[in-house]
């Protein structure tokens, strides 16, 4: 027994051994994750496409640019002289060069629509970011708090069981003065043992729990820890007296309701879109082009050739024009996507009153959560002040003589279980209060 106590104390003096390290604040941990977290820059990255798209729509208003050119077509074998109507044999060498432009001039206002949708669809981008945003900053304060939970829970445990260690040496003094059995100083022992396996059981929650908020930062768990943050008493009040306050409030200004409501404005855009498919397009254009052409013959007397850039000036035209697409009958293709258009209108509608359903029982949930937690703050608190004297009480029947090890280890097992019912109780009324305050509007990090 002796020789397991030892090894265990040893074990638990090499974790808490290490060098100096660096302590997260909870700001600076919420600051990493939204700079790194992979969701987020993905996410950023869509929100950078959308914006090209915008480029893009905008672009379309202006016309186009296009050169070609024929650099050279060659053509040799048996012909007819055009002067003599002789057969000769000759090799002709043409080549062209031309610049056109277009630009649509009316096309049932396509355009512009798809440059207000593709700007709606920048800002719901934005908005969808920042939801994701608002996630891992919660989940990053929800982790960091479980943290200083383990590690409050892992002091009252070490005080327990050092504690557990001076009654030890009390009870040896006892069973050597004859006034307790030999029993008591092994069941005192074994208590001890107990507690020490309790500090290791703790000590291993807490390496997990910095494990998890170092995976969510994307950072080298080793030696990673945070600073602790001194939560104090809880509020004995709730900040809201209903969730009403919370949704009227969340409903005019959380992103994934606005993102919703862009979504209706896009579908009808969406409809004006498929609706232009009825109306007529009028587009118009320019040209400018020149030709070049040079013949080889070895039939004697043939006419010579024009020099290469007099040819150019010489054969270089210009042309305009204008044409107009009446669309008359496409196989109810436009009267479909019409319909397809106000169906996903009524769709995004439903997402609008979906996500302010789920918005509602989110709220009401954490509102309840939030006062089912004060209730359990205030009842821990006080059965810890109970369970507090009736400790002292034991404490003073069991020096006395009134009371056996085991059932003073029982009073004493039930403050310890009243003092982590009161750390857990107070760190989930936190937590839970700051959903509120989320959902509210307000900071998280305070």
């Amino acid at each position: 027994m002796k020789t397991k106590i030892l090894a265990i104390i040893a074990l638990i003096a090499f974790s808490f051994s290490g060098v100096s390290q660096k302590k997260w604040d909870l700001k600076e941990a919420v600051d990493h994750a939204l700079k790194n977290n992979i969701t987020i820059k993905q996410n950023a990255l869509n929100l950078e496409s959308l914006q090209q798209d915008v480029v893009g729509a905008k672009a379309n208003f202006l016309p186009n640019l296009n050169a070609s050119s024929t650099v050279g077509n060659l053509r040799f074998g048996s012909t007819i002289d055009p002067v003599t109507n002789g057969r000769i044999s000759s090799t002709n060498f043409s080549s062209s060069y031309n610049i056109s432009s277009g630009i649509t001039v009316f096309n049932g206002f396509r355009l512009l629509n798809s440059y207000k949708n593709a700007q709606l669809g920048v800002v719901k981008s934005k908005l969808e970011l920042s939801k994701i945003q608002d996630d891992v900053a919660l989940n990053v304060v929800n982790s960091y708090l479980n943290i200083l939970f383990a590690k409050e829970n892992l002091i009252v445990a070490k005080v327990q069981a050092e504690i557990s260690k001076k009654q030890i040496e009390v009870v040896k003094n006892q069973v050597d003065a004859g006034s307790k059995p030999r029993g008591e100083l092994l069941n005192s022992k074994s208590t001890y043992a107990n507690d020490v396996q309790n500090v290791i059981s703790l000590e291993n929650t807490l390496n997990l729990a910095l494990l998890q908020l170092a995976q969510l930062l994307q950072v080298d768990p080793n030696n990673f820890d945070v600073a602790t943050i001194d939560v104090g008493a809880p509020s004995v009040a709730l900040m809201f007296q209903s969730p009403d306050a919370v949704y009227n409030k969340a409903v005019k200004n959380r992103p994934e309701i606005l993102s919703a409501k862009i979504g209706i404005k896009q579908a009808d855009i969406s409809i004006d879109i498929a609706k232009s498919g009825f109306l007529p397009t009028l587009s118009a254009s320019a040209s400018a082009g020149t030709n070049f052409s040079h013949r080889y013959t070895i039939f004697q007397g043939s006419r010579g050739n024009d020099y290469f850039f007099k040819q150019l000036n010489d054969n270089f035209g210009y042309g305009i024009g204008m044409s107009l697409s009446i669309p008359i009958f496409n196989r109810y293709q436009n009267k479909v996507n019409v319909n397809k258009s106000i169906i996903n209108k009524e769709r995004s509608e439903l997402s609008l009153e979906s996500a302010k359903l789920n918005l509602q029982q989110i709220i009401q949930r954490a509102f309840l959560d939030a006062k089912a937690a004060l209730k359990s703050y205030e009842a821990a608190k006080t059965s810890l002040e109970a369970q507090q004297e009736a400790y002292k009480n034991a404490q003073e029947r069991y020096n006395f003589g009134a009371m056996t090890l085991f059932e003073f280890d029982q009073v004493r097992n039930r403050l310890v279980n009243a003092e982590s019912t009161l750390i857990r109780s107070k760190f989930d009324y936190v937590f839970k209060s700051k959903v509120l305050k989320f959902y509210y509007g307000e900071s998280i990090l305070d």
